[in-house]
């Protein structure tokens, strides 16, 4: 009978490419893990890896066998979350990834999201311990293959969804994009993304999601900005607005309109929406444990943006 742990390894080594590197994911040694995979393939009765330079690829039947693991692995997890939901209670651990955005060199999404949300979920599940990893590798392809149990990322509306298969996203807000300058350059008014044609802009790099995002809505609107400083750290854009030497685009939640010396004002026609969500592994059955989580980071994301919401 095949067994679901080498079922798993084989995942992560395809995705991998190599067993050194999926050893390193599973925090095991390089001989533990083709040990594992000798023994699959002894069960298989057919080689399932090949050298491929210096990594490894699938055989025919390695493809074979990999897609009816992940229908395998899946069922498990399934599993998992129906008899989770048959007792009711809120389990032990989670592994939360996030990614790293910063604001005056203090995490960004720690700061304003996971904390808090931590913060409730100890107070109401105290046997529920969450490991955070603040990564930039906070992908959503490591919660295909096991390594956390959920990421807290972002997604702009302005670029395609490439959310993976057997991925369930769960919106946290709307977050968009405003226009910081000097306080002495503009006023509180809306702004036409159009407009900002004649301004030089202080962006995060265009490999960036938020970068990729501004350009894709600036080429909308029908001109290329002028990109004259690249950072993805937003106090240096702030700074740089603050001296009057380039206007920036940086999320609502990201900052406090009552920072002295800059002036913000909303995009009234062509807003650029910045989209934080939790992801999980979809399963049929809810989790309570994924609920709980889910539910803190949400309340968390809501309050933190009513605390940096414009006095009316």
């Amino acid at each position: 009978m095949l067994d679901v742990r080498r079922l798993h390894m084989l995942k992560t080594v395809a995705a991998r490419g190599s067993i050194a590197a999926a050893a390193q994911s599973l925090a095991l040694s390089a001989g533990a893990v083709s040990q594992q995979l000798s023994a699959l393939r002894r069960d298989a009765g057919v080689d399932l890896l090949r050298p491929d330079g210096r990594t490894v690829a699938l055989t025919e039947a390695g493809r074979v066998l990999l897609e009816h693991a992940e229908r395998i692995l899946a069922a498990v997890q399934e599993a998992e979350s129906a008899l989770a939901a048959v007792k009711g209670t809120v389990g032990a651990t989670v592994t939360l990834a996030a990614l790293p955005s910063t604001v005056d060199r203090r995490p960004l999404t720690v700061a304003r999201i996971v904390a808090p949300a931590l913060t409730a979920l100890g107070s109401h599940h105290p046997q529920l311990t969450v490991t955070c990893h603040v990564t930039d590798q906070a992908q959503l392809r490591e919660l295909t293959l096991g390594t956390v149990d959920m990421v807290l990322g972002q997604w702009y509306h302005h670029l395609p969804d490439a959310t993976p298969r057997g991925i369930e996203v769960y919106p946290l807000l709307d977050d968009p994009l405003i226009v910081v300058t000097a306080a002495d350059r503009a006023d509180e008014r809306p702004v036409a993304l159009r407009d900002l044609a004649a301004h030089s802009l202080a962006v995060p790099p265009p490999t960036t999601d938020c970068g990729q995002a501004i350009l894709h809505a600036c080429h909308q609107a029908g001109f290329t900005p002028t990109t004259r400083y690249v950072t993805a750290d937003i106090a240096a854009q702030l700074t740089l607005a603050r001296a009057g030497l380039a206007t920036a685009l940086v999320p609502r939640t990201a900052i406090d309109p009552a920072t002295p010396g800059i002036r913000t004002a909303p995009i009234e026609d062509r807003p650029i929406l910045r989209l934080p969500f939790a992801a999980t592994r979809h399963t049929e059955t809810a989790n309570p444990t994924t609920t709980a989580v889910i539910a803190a980071l949400r309340t968390a994301a809501r309050q933190g943006r009513a605390m940096h919401l414009p006095a009316d």
